[in-house]
């Protein structure tokens, strides 16, 4: 996958049903350790709630290795799962769920359960705005002083971004390819400096 949707901001949603309190709280997050941080830092904003479900799609919608989910506490498989099924469903990488519930004295049933989870979720996604997330490999390049500008233009016309650039006696350039514009790119570098300037993989 190339590009996907991540969160722009965070989102809160909160809801009462049958008077239990739920708050859905989304994040965006880049990888399963920042996930559960922000997991443990909701849990200690609300240290007096019964439950701090969590699910979480901390990389590109199709890397499973970067799922997670927990119930805490509320029965198996209806809080974390359903949440971590609303949020496959809506395509968006790098996002973290959690609901708060605090509970009010009537039991839900495992399908409330299961409703109350997953709609909050949904409900939250439906208010979160979303920018989009282009995934690069990271290459590099050497070349002369004199090769600077033209360098720097052939990026911009093929879409390479430059990440960073190192000057000692030779110019290092950083950069960020897109899998689909690759081969055009070394093509290009070819064409339009005789071979002279390689592209290594970092």
């Amino acid at each position: 996958m190339i590009e996907y949707n991540i969160p722009k901001s965070a989102v809160i949603f909160e809801e009462e049903i049958k008077k239990s309190h739920f708050i859905t709280y989304l994040q965006h997050v880049e990888n399963l350790t920042q996930a559960k941080a922000f997991w443990q830092q909701i849990k200690l904003q609300h240290p007096q709630a019964r439950h701090h479900c969590w699910a979480t799609v901390a990389g590109a919608p199709n890397d499973s290795q970067q799922f997670g989910f927990s119930d805490d506490g509320e029965p198996t498989g209806t809080a974390g799962k359903p949440m971590l099924s609303v949020l496959q469903g809506s395509k968006i990488g790098e996002i973290c769920a959690v609901v708060v519930r605090y509970y009010g004295g009537i039991l839900l049933g495992t399908g409330g359960l299961v409703r109350a989870y997953s709609n909050g979720v949904q409900q939250a996604l439906n208010l979160l705005e979303t920018s989009v997330k282009v995934q690069r490999q990271r290459y590099k390049l050497c070349c002369d002083y004199a090769q600077i500008n033209a360098l720097q233009q052939l990026c911009e016309k093929q879409d390479v971004m430059i990440t960073n650039q190192h000057f000692v006696d030779r110019v290092t350039f950083e950069l960020g390819i897109r899998d689909d514009k690759l081969t055009a790119f070394q093509q290009a570098l070819i064409e339009r400096f005789s071979g002279q300037l390689q592209l290594e993989r970092e």
